[in-house]
């Protein structure tokens, strides 16, 4: 007598309830990374390198709280495209996960150039100030200007997706699209413009945890193929 073997269940991947909190992760090592940098760079990038002493335990943690905040922008990316489901639209997904990844890579350009200058000056393989004084323009550069207009983009392309999908209510889509228009003209090299993303991204993730039944669908279960 053959028995008889049930049938396999698969069960669709489905992101968890609680996936939402990576953004506020994000959002304080992010935050906690640029502080420290600005901390322990000088203002006038063309004096002396005498800071590049005293601030390297600074910068080191910075380096290190970055490579997290990074990780953790990137599960983020994928939890707000969860979100939209089938409501996905290419032309703006492609323009938001695009310009999300770009932001990325330029905040990791900009640590980069902070360690590559740690490591130099450590080794003397180059003139320190002339190297100090590259890096650090680079890094105000990039974090200042390309990066802040990358995660102006990344913003306004979600809030249109937002407004035209109704995911997200209107309180919070017009802040959004209001903050990407500081970011993406604003000409300072103040602090709090670098801290306005990762604030709006903790704004953003305290919605998704706090609507979260509604953000991230029950998980079902499917048949395998045969």
């Amino acid at each position: 007598m053959t028995a008889e073997r049930s049938e396999p269940h698969l069960h669709r991947l489905t992101t968890p309830h609680t996936a939402a909190a990576v953004g506020i992760v994000f959002a304080v090592l992010f935050t906690a990374s640029i502080v420290l940098i600005r901390q322990a760079i000088p203002a006038d990038p063309f004096g002396t390198t005498e800071w590049l002493e005293a601030g390297r335990s600074r910068l080191t943690v910075a380096l290190t709280l970055s490579q997290f905040a990074c990780i953790a922008f990137l599960w983020f990316i994928g939890v707000l495209r969860h979100r939209l489901g089938d409501l996905e639209d290419q032309f703006f997904s492609t323009v938001f996960v695009g310009s999300g990844l770009l932001f990325l890579a330029l905040i990791l350009v900009t640590m980069a150039s902070a360690g590559g200058l740690l490591l130099a000056d450590q080794a003397e393989a180059v003139p320190a100030q002339e190297s100090a004084a590259f890096a650090h323009a680079l890094i105000l550069q990039i974090s200042n200007v390309y990066s802040i207009r990358m995660a102006a983009v990344f913003m306004i392309s979600l809030g249109t997706i937002w407004m035209r999908t109704g995911l997200m209510p209107r309180w919070l889509v017009a802040p959004t699209y209001l903050i990407a228009l500081i970011l993406l003209f604003a000409v300072t090299e103040a602090l709090w413009l670098t801290l306005v993303f990762p604030a709006w991204v903790a704004v953003i993730s305290l919605f998704l945890l706090t609507h979260a039944r509604q953000a991230f669908p029950p998980r079902r279960t499917i048949r395998p193929r045969t």
